[in-house]
């Protein structure tokens, strides 16, 4: 059998066995080198087993395949070439190993005897992402002298362990030449296959029977007595699914609730990182007896000063064993679903404990209200962005500057599901991330990032043509980032080194890229174009420009104010 033909039944060996843990999205970038894998996982969308994508910057493509990941919920592949190509898929990594979701890695190679010795696009590949896989699969050069059954066992050994941990396997995969001209009928007849014959026949059997046991989350021993006293409730980023019955819970004991815009929970308190800036809230709060804090990635300042000057019972409740004590307390740590710690702790009703938080969250609501006014600007957008969502639809929001504002002015509806890329919290694939959730989720999406953000991933604008349902991207042209406006550095280096202020528009990229462009001006004019947005299947970039420093001097402001007002 020739070189081809083998290099494709190894390939097939591979897809296969990680098309059976879930892969049913498989991105692929151009490249010679990985010519098998790219051509099986054409074979397995034929079959209509799954289905292929493509682009042409291998970075952008990482953060498409992480978009995807959050929206199924499901393991996304990523085919790559040799070389730097490998490379470029080390900030997507990062973001998915941080945040567990799951991506399977699958870069082609050079073989061994290539490596290190002036052979065009090869380099140390093995290794490359360091500790943040959740496994590193390097295979030996496609050979026969391999037994089947072992290629087939390694694979599904690490695929088993993403289903338990999530996070990223990568799969170094060296191919020899020829790469091409495989012959098709010889690989569904290889002799090499045919211990697996049977594997391969059935796409749903698994050739490794892992029997998975669900641990299940205990009472605490002392909840009894826990549940009598003043608590607070913090919830971070948690799946919509997670955070139904955090409200209702938290009502029945009395005590106050804290959400992040992350939480997809209704803020019974909401504009908490503008009433958290009141000392004398603050310290009440601080009078609490329990915090309990569900999720993580909290985006308020205010919310973290909060949790760092508490000193008294604290328990986390989080799926994954991160450590995520970043002040170091003395803590009870759940390993647990928050919708199944909830089950097993159920609340005494009481009477609110401190009715403070509620009066100051109440008086922001108006006092917000009066101070944004009713132009159309970053702060506006921020505070009335349910305004411009769809029912059954996804909210992406970007980092920097916005994603505070959002969490700070706005109130969501209850579940609605909002994404982020909070891990590592760049502002690089952002785009790409957004054009992966609208793909992988087939609903109306909302995404809003920043002009730095837009500028840092032009090239995954070609990922909105693939799109075919109603979908906006917001861009907030505020000529630099504005986030930098919060922090006190001269303003000669702020503007050169930090904010990086530009007089760029984006409406001539938008026509470069085939995609509709809007830029309104008022929120009647925005209202009027999202309803023809809405009705086209397809992406509309919206462009809000305002000026450089208004939102974040708006953010400033409310925190001053609110933070000198006195409560009775």
């Amino acid at each position: 059998m020739n070189t081809s033909t083998f290099n494709r039944s190894w390939a097939k060996v591979i897809l296969n066995a990680v098309n059976r843990y879930g892969v049913k999205h498989f991105c692929i970038a151009p490249g010679s080198r990985s010519t098998p894998l790219t051509l099986e996982a054409l074979q397995l969308q034929q079959e209509k087993l799954a289905q292929c994508h493509s682009h042409f910057d291998e970075r952008g493509l990482g953060f498409f395949a992480l978009g995807i990941a959050k929206a199924t919920n499901a393991p996304v592949a990523v085919i790559v070439t040799s070389g730097t190509a490998v490379a470029n898929l080390y900030p997507a990594i990062i973001e998915a190993s941080l945040t567990h979701h799951k991506m399977i890695v699958l870069t082609a190679d050079r073989p061994t005897e290539f490596i290190g010795c002036g052979v065009n696009q090869a380099i140390e590949q093995q290794g490359i992402f360091v500790n943040y896989p959740i496994a590193s699969i390097n295979l030996p050069k496609a050979a026969d002298s391999y037994s089947p059954t072992w290629l087939v066992s390694t694979i599904e050994q690490a695929c088993n362990k993403q289903q338990q941990e999530g996070g990223v396997i990568h799969i170094n995969a060296p191919f020899s030449e020829p790469l091409y001209e495989a012959d098709e009928a010889a690989i569904a007849n290889n002799p090499w296959l045919s211990p697996i014959q049977s594997w391969l026949n059935n796409p749903q059997a698994k050739w490794l029977d892992h029997q998975q046991i669900q641990a299940e989350v205990s009472m605490h021993a002392n909840w009894d007595y826990w549940r009598t006293k003043r608590g607070v409730i913090v919830v971070g980023q948690l799946p919509v699914e997670q955070g139904i019955g955090i409200k209702a819970w938290a009502e029945t004991l009395g005590w106050c609730l804290i959400t992040d815009i992350q939480s997809c929970v209704d803020a019974s308190l909401p504009y908490a990182d503008i009433w958290l800036s009141n000392k004398t809230v603050h310290d009440l709060l601080l009078q609490a007896d329990i915090v309990i804090q569900f999720g993580s990635r909290i985006v308020s300042k205010r919310v973290n000063q909060f949790l760092e000057a508490f000193k008294g019972e604290f328990w986390q409740v989080d799926e994954h064993q991160d450590n995520i004590n970043p002040f170091s307390h003395h803590q009870t740590r759940f390993v647990a679903k928050a919708h199944h710690f909830l089950r097993v702790h159920p609340p005494l009703r009481q009477k609110p404990w401190r009715l403070e938080p509620l009066a100051l969250s109440q008086f922001c609501t108006n006092f917000i209200e009066k101070q944004i006014g009713g132009g159309l600007n970053e702060a506006s957008l921020a505070h009335n962005l349910q305004d411009v969502l769809v029912p059954k639809g996804n909210l992406f929001l970007g980092n920097s500057l916005f994603v505070r504002l959002v969490d700070a002015l706005c109130k969501l509806p209850e579940g609605y599901p909002v994404y982020t890329n909070r891990g590592a919290s760049g502002i690089d694939g952002l785009i790409a991330t957004f054009a992966g959730i609208a793909k992988g989720s087939e609903q109306p999406t909302v995404g809003v990032i920043g002009d730095i953000s837009a500028l840092h991933d032009l090239n995954s604008i070609a990922l909105l043509s693939q799109i075919n349902q109603p979908t906006l991207l917001f861009v907030i042209n505020n000529s630099g980032g504005a986030i930098f406006d919060m922090l006190p550095v001269d303003s000669k280096a702020k503007a050169q080194f930090y904010r990086l202020s530009h007089n760029l528009e984006f409406g001539q990229i938008a026509t470069m890229f085939g995609i509709e462009y809007i830029r309104p001006f008022t929120w009647a004019d925005l209202k009027a174009k999202l309803k023809l947005a809405y009705n086209r299947r397809a992406v509309t970039l919206v462009e809000i420009k305002v000026n450089d420093q208004d939102g974040s001097n708006l953010y400033k402001s409310l925190i001053k104010q609110i933070s000198q007002a006195e409560i009775a």
